[in-house]
């Protein structure tokens, strides 16, 4: 699978110097929840079937257009965040291509679901040492990496997952108290074991789960919105709740709520990429994934497998960043 990156946006099978500054094959995409939204109309309205999907991918450069060849050099791993990346070629901007150490899956994590965490926290969450951080869908794409930055802001965290796996990959990343809601009353052990509230919610899975959540919030407190996962597959792509009483809670707690989409803080995602990676390399940050190894039919791989990898998020069964892999033969191609 083969990328180009160029002052021109545009997918190609054939390539030349002087058209693409730079172009690489594509090794590993990632699967984001969001991905349902997209393809289903939600993010661009004027978007008409057929249309590109897919956020993220990783891979080496195989050919070099003008532009792009001072700063970029065949068989260079670059990674890039770009609508319709489930492709096997791609046109990317040269200024867009984000230089990683090596085509390993770890780093496509980063791309969305750690500059989610990443830049979430550090612009909304205020974290400081001693405050209570409550991750939900902790085991997640996302989930872990906010547990962990949580915890690097010497936070007490608090994760909810759904398996006793989750659960105890969840307590080898640091996460202070995972909650395993298949088997434990959510509710009952939040109000037990943090009477006073949490300081600070990260949230991705709505529903039910924001309605804890709001319930739970200190006085103070403060709820990030980074996703309700749980709406996405409904006809509107919204999940039920129990918004009626949603003022007079945040008002009797001094509390607040704020949604974060990551495309309206871009300004900030060279300098998070670029911390992330560093802390991934150093081994300062660990990035899960999951290529599906466990699943039904097996590892993910080929464009085919896309929806079964999607299939499996929505079931839950994840641990860490979903990728998928894809053929990575050049001479078919080019």
């Amino acid at each position: 699978m083969q990328t180009g990156l160029s002052e021109e946006l545009g997918r190609t099978t054939e390539v030349t110097a002087c058209s693409l500054p730079t172009h690489f094959m594509k090794i590993f995409v990632g699967i984001n929840a969001s991905d349902i939204n997209f393809s289903a109309g939600r993010y661009d309205t004027s978007a008409k079937p057929p249309f590109d999907a897919g956020f993220e991918g990783i891979g080496e450069v195989v050919a070099l257009g003008l532009s792009a060849s001072a700063r970029y050099t065949v068989g260079q791993p670059v990674a890039y965040l770009k609508p319709g990346a489930f492709a096997e070629y791609i046109v990317v901007p040269a200024k867009e291509a984000i230089p990683v150490p090596s085509v390993k899956p770890e780093f496509l994590g980063l791309l969305v679901s750690g500059a989610t965490a990443y830049i979430s926290l550090k612009e909304l969450g205020e974290l400081s040492e001693g405050k209570t951080v409550l991750v939900t869908a902790a085991a997640g794409g996302t989930g872990q990496f906010a547990v962990q930055l949580a915890k690097k802001a010497k936070c007490h965290v608090i994760g909810t997952c759904s398996s006793d796996e989750k659960s105890g990959y969840l307590k080898s990343i640091g996460c202070d108290h995972p909650i395993n809601y298949k088997t434990e009353n959510l509710a009952a052990v939040l109000k037990k074991d943090y009477p006073n509230g949490v300081d600070v919610v990260y949230e991705s899975v709505g529903g039910k789960m924001f309605d804890l959540a709001v319930n739970s919030l200190a006085t103070k407190g403060r709820l990030i919105i980074i996703g309700f996962i749980s709406g996405y597959q409904t006809r509107t792509g919204l999940p039920p709740g129990q918004v009626e009483m949603l003022p007079a809670k945040l008002l009797r707690k001094s509390a607040s709520i704020q949604g974060f989409f990551l495309n309206h803080y871009l300004s900030e995602y060279q300098m998070a990429m670029k911390h992330l990676v560093k802390m991934c390399e150093n081994r300062e940050l660990v990035c899960e994934v999951d290529v599906g190894d466990m699943s039904p039919e097996g590892r993910f791989s080929g464009l085919e497998s896309v929806f079964r990898a999607i299939d499996y998020m929505y079931m839950g069964k994840n641990i860490g960043k979903i990728v998928v892999e894809l053929p990575h033969s050049v001479n078919s191609k080019l």
